[in-house]
C-alpha cells in the first residue's frame, strides 16, 4: 500500500464526519441507559428489550439510507443535479411512508414482540409501553435516514453530523426533565426520544425542501422505483446478516451464562469498531457512484482499491490493539471468572477478524456505491448459510463458544472471497445514470 494518494484527502474528509454521525447512535443510547438505569432493574430490562427491537427495525431499512446515497451520487457524478434532487424528495416520501407503516406495526404488535424477545412481567409491561410511545417518533426517524441518504449523496455531511448532534442534546435534556423533573419514569425516557426524532425529522426535511422547487418535490413514482431498486437488495442483504448475528447469539446462549456473557462483550465491541470502519465505507458509496455516474471507470477502481487498503489498515491497527489489550479490555465489562474465561478463548479468533472486516466493509460500500445490489444480497445470503452450517456443527459438536466465533469468522471470509473476486472482475464497474 502507498503512504498518500490522491483520493486520501477526500475519503477522510467524507469519512471523519460520517463516523461522528454514525457514533452518534450508540451515544444516544448510553445516555438512555444511564438516565434509565437509575430507575430500577426492571426498567433497565425493558429499555434492553425495547432497544434490541428498535435497533434491528432500523438497520433492516437502513436501505433508505444506502440507496439513496448510491442513487444519488451517480446522478450527480452524471451531471443529472435536478434527478439527484427529486431523488431526494423521494427518499423523504418512501422514508415517511415506511416509517409511518413500521410505527403502526410496532405499536400494534409491542406486546407480541416483546414476549417474543422473551420479556416478563413488570420488564414486559414497561417495554411495552416504551414501545408504543417510541413508534409515536419512527416516521421522523425514518425520514433522518432517507434525509441523511440524499445529503450524503450530494457529499454534505456536516449538515446530517450537526442535525443529529443537536437532536442528540434535545434527548438529553428532555429525558432528564421527563424522567427525573416530572417522574415520568421510563414513559419520559420514551417521550424524549419520540420528540428528539421528530425534531431531527424536521430538521432534514426543512433543509431538503429548501433546496427543491415544488416540482421537483412531488411525489415521482418512477424515481421511488429506481431508489427502491437498489433499497430491496441492500434490504435483503441486511436481513442476511442480521440473521447470521441473532443465530450466533442464540448458539452462544446454548453453551451457558458465560458463554453468551463472554460473546456479549466481545460482540459489543466488534460494533463499535465497526462503525469507523463504516465511515470509510461510507466515503465508498459516495465516490463511486459519483465517478461511475460520471462515466470514469479507472478513477472509480482505483478509489475503491485505496479505500480497501486503508481499510485494511486501521482493521490491522484495531487487531493489534484488541490482542495487546487482550487481559485488560474484558475485565472493564465484567469480573466474573467464568466470563473472563470464555472471553479469553474467542478473544484471537475476535482479533484477528479486525483486518478482514476492514476489507469487507470498504467492499460493500464500494458495491453499493456501484449499485450492485443483486450481488451483495447473494453474496451475503451464501455466507449467511455457509456461517450457520457451521453454528449449527459448533453446537452438535460442542465447541464451545469457539465454534461460535469460528462461524463468524466464516461469514466474514466468504464475503470476503466473493466480493474480492467481484471487485477484480470489474463488472460492478457499469457507468453512466441511465
Amino acid at each position: 500500500m502507498r503512504l498518500r494518494s490522491q483520493y486520501d484527502r477526500e475519503i477522510f474528509r467524507l469519512a471523519l464526519p460520517a463516523l461522528g454521525a454514525l457514533a452518534a447512535e450508540p451515544l444516544y443510547l448510553l445516555v438512555d441507559t444511564a438516565i434509565v438505569g437509575h430507575l430500577g432493574r426492571s426498567q433497565l430490562a425493558a429499555l434492553g428489550i425495547a432497544a434490541a427491537i428498535l435497533g434491528g427495525v432500523f438497520a433492516i431499512f437502513n436501505f433508505l439510507q444506502y440507496g439513496t446515497t448510491a442513487q444519488v451520487a451517480r446522478a450527480g457524478g452524471a451531471g443529472e443535479d435536478e434527478t439527484a434532487r427529486r431523488l431526494g424528495a423521494q427518499a423523504v416520501w418512501l422514508s415517511l411512508a415506511f416509517g409511518v407503516g413500521v410505527a403502526a406495526l410496532v405499536a400494534a404488535l409491542a406486546e407480541p414482540l416483546v414476549a417474543l424477545m422473551g420479556g416478563e412481567g413488570q420488564a414486559a409491561d414497561y417495554a411495552v409501553t416504551y414501545l408504543r410511545i417510541a413508534a409515536i417518533g419512527l416516521p421522523a426517524a425514518f425520514l433522518a435516514l432517507g434525509g441523511q441518504g440524499y445529503l450524503r449523496g450530494i457529499s454534505d455531511l456536516r449538515t446530517p453530523l450537526q442535525i443529529i448532534v443537536a437532536g442528540n442534546a434535545v434527548n438529553v435534556v428532555l429525558e432528564v426533565l421527563f424522567v427525573y423533573g416530572f417522574g415520568w419514569g421510563i414513559a419520559g425516557s420514551a417521550w424524549g426520544t419520540a420528540i428528539a426524532q421528530l425534531l431531527m425529522g424536521a430538521g432534514f426535511v426543512v433543509v431538503i425542501l429548501r433546496s427543491l422547487s415544488p416540482a421537483e418535490a412531488r411525489p415521482q413514482p418512477a424515481l421511488a422505483r429506481r431508489v427502491f431498486s437498489l433499497g430491496k437488495w441492500i434490504f435483503l442483504r441486511t436481513a442476511a446478516l442480521m440473521s447470521s448475528f441473532v443465530l450466533a447469539g442464540a448458539v452462544a446462549t446454548r453453551f451457558g451464562d458465560a458463554s453468551i456473557g463472554a460473546h456479549q462483550v466481545a460482540f459489543q465491541l466488534w460494533i463499535f469498531l465497526a462503525l469507523t470502519l463504516d465511515s470509510i465505507a461510507i466515503a465508498g458509496q459516495i465516490i463511486v457512484g459519483r465517478e461511475l455516474g460520471g462515466g470514469r471507470r479507472d478513477d472509480a477502481y482505483a478509489a475503491g482499491e485505496r479505500m480497501i487498503w486503508l481499510s485494511v489498515a486501521l482493521g490491522a491497527a484495531f487487531a493489534l490493539t484488541m490482542l495487546a489489550l487482550a487481559g485488560v479490555l474484558p475485565r472493564v465489562f465484567t469480573g466474573d471468572a467464568a466470563v473472563l474465561d470464555e472471553a479469553a478463548l474467542l478473544w484471537p479468533l475476535f482479533a484477528l477478524m479486525q483486518p478482514l472486516n476492514g476489507a469487507v466493509f470498504a467492499l460493500d460500500g464500494i458495491l453499493i456505491g456501484a449499485g450492485d445490489g443483486p450481488f451483495l444480497a447473494g453474496s451475503m445470503v451464501a455466507a449467511f448459510f455457509a456461517c450457520a452450517a457451521v453454528l449449527f456443527a459448533s453446537l452438535a459438536g460442542d465447541w464451545g463458544i469457539r465454534g461460535v466465533w469460528a462461524a463468524l469468522v466464516v461469514l466474514i471470509l466468504v464475503r470476503l472471497t466473493m466480493m474480492t473476486a467481484r471487485f477484480r472482475r470489474g463488472r460492478w464497474l457499469v457507468t453512466g445514470w441511465a
